[in-house]
């Protein structure tokens, strides 16, 4: 029975990552590979068929394969994703959110840039 339910919740979570991915590829400030990535992890444990059509999806498969393999992430998507998170910083200045808010932003956003900007090009 629990082996069942553990099957069963891990298949959940990595639909809901799959939608939240695709909702991601439509709206530029939700990421799209980081909830793939999540989806292959959780159909490991729930479906393989699932990962599988996942892992050799023509569009999303390279990039979760290369940070399987190689914990990179390809140029583009390293710029685009640093390039929304000044997008939404200066988004948040222009809004004059409190300096308490910007501040914790701009501590977050450059850890986040600097993980991105450190992992290896694929």
């Amino acid at each position: 029975m629990a082996d069942a339910l553990h099957k069963y919740l891990h298949l959940a979570l990595g639909w809901l990552c799959v939608a939240l991915g695709l909702i991601g590829a439509v709206l530029p400030l939700l990421p799209t590979t980081v909830f793939l990535i999540l989806a292959a992890y959780f159909f490991t444990k729930g479906s393989p068929r699932l990962r599988h059509w996942l892992m050799e999806h023509a569009h999303f498969g390279p990039p979760i394969r290369a940070w399987e393999e190689t914990g990179s992430i390809a140029p583009k998507y390293k710029g685009f994703a640093v390039g929304m998170m000044a997008v939404t910083f200066l988004a948040s200045v222009l809004f004059a959110l409190p300096a308490k808010v910007l501040i914790i932003q701009a501590v977050c956003m450059s850890a986040a840039a600097t993980y991105v900007l450190t992992r290896p090009n694929s």
